[in-house]
């Protein structure tokens, strides 16, 4: 064989593999993502949640002194994460933001009071939660209402929940997808090579001896695609922490490493069963076989 034709042959063993590897790291990609989302679902969902907020409106006679010990009060309540103050000073910068300026022209005392916003604690986000505290603080004495949009919770409390169903559905089918795509690339990069398997069992190589280079193969394919995998999600990650740095204060690390670490596994896993068992079959070809 000359060098030219030894040449071309390994290009095509290179760009078979490489190729391989970029299938196998996309589909990785995508699993890994799957896998990020639903193990940080949780900790994602918690923080939309807090992130609610509940305003308190005080008396106008309310002064700094009083609001600061309304809210330290509500603070103590079991379901409040935190109270923060609201000056009337910031209140009223904050209506001219959304009415302009002159909107307190019509008053000779601006009718703005103190008011605290509340967060809630994750779990008491619903309904029935809701309603016992919004009792226990109209109750104090020196707040004058509660106010936060009912339908805008209860349309968190339902999307969360069809959230979670559709992306349990949508893991489900993606691991599924992932074993046939990744199990079908092994397959047909294995199954050119039936007729190199055919030749060293004619001189007499056992099957141990025959699967031993494909399955260390499968092992380092299947480590190099988890590796582009992973460097993918985390470039990911960095792009999503520039854009939405928000929700990534709700991403639990440890969550984000075991996604990493499964991502790799994953794919060492499925490429070495899938050798496993393109090689168990092709080493019980007959001649005719091999062209089939």
């Amino acid at each position: 064989m000359s060098v030219r034709e030894k040449g071309i042959i390994s290009r095509r063993i290179a760009q078979s593999y490489l190729s391989s590897v970029i299938s196998i790291s996309l589909v990785l990609f995508l699993v890994g993502g799957a896998a990020m989302v639903i193990s940080n679902a949780k900790s994602v969902s918690d923080y939309f949640r807090e992130n609610m907020k509940i305003s308190a409106e005080l008396s106008l006679s309310a002064d700094e002194t009083s609001a600061l010990s309304l809210a330290k009060k509500i603070e103590g309540m079991d379901g409040i994460k935190s109270v923060e103050y609201i000056s009337r000073e910031q209140g009223i910068r904050e209506m001219e933001e959304q009415l302009g300026s002159g909107f307190l022209d019509v008053f000779e005392t601006p009718p703005i009071p103190i008011s605290l916003e509340i967060s809630l604690d994750a779990a008491y986000v619903e309904a029935d939660s809701l309603k016992i505290i919004e009792e226990r603080i109209t109750d104090i004495p020196g707040v004058d209402g509660l106010y936060y949009q009912q339908s805008l919770f209860d349309s968190l409390n339902d999307n969360i929940e069809k959230a979670g169903a559709v992306l349990a559905f949508f893991i489900l089918l993606l691991l599924f997808i992932s074993f046939v795509l990744i199990g079908n690339t092994v397959r047909l990069n294995l199954y050119s090579k039936r007729f190199t398997i055919y030749a060293m069992q004619l001189v007499g190589a056992t099957k141990g001896f025959i699967r031993k280079p494909f399955m260390i193969q499968a092992f380092f394919q299947g480590l190099i695609a988890g590796m582009v995998a992973v460097l993918g999600i985390i470039a990911a990650l960095i792009v999503v922490k520039n854009d939405f740095s928000g929700i990534l204060e709700a991403v639990d690390p440890e969550a984000v490493m075991g996604s990493l670490v499964f991502v790799a596994v994953l794919g060492i896993f499925i490429c070495m069963v899938s050798t496993a068992a393109v090689i168990n079959k092709l080493v019980g070809f007959s001649k005719d076989d091999l062209y089939l």
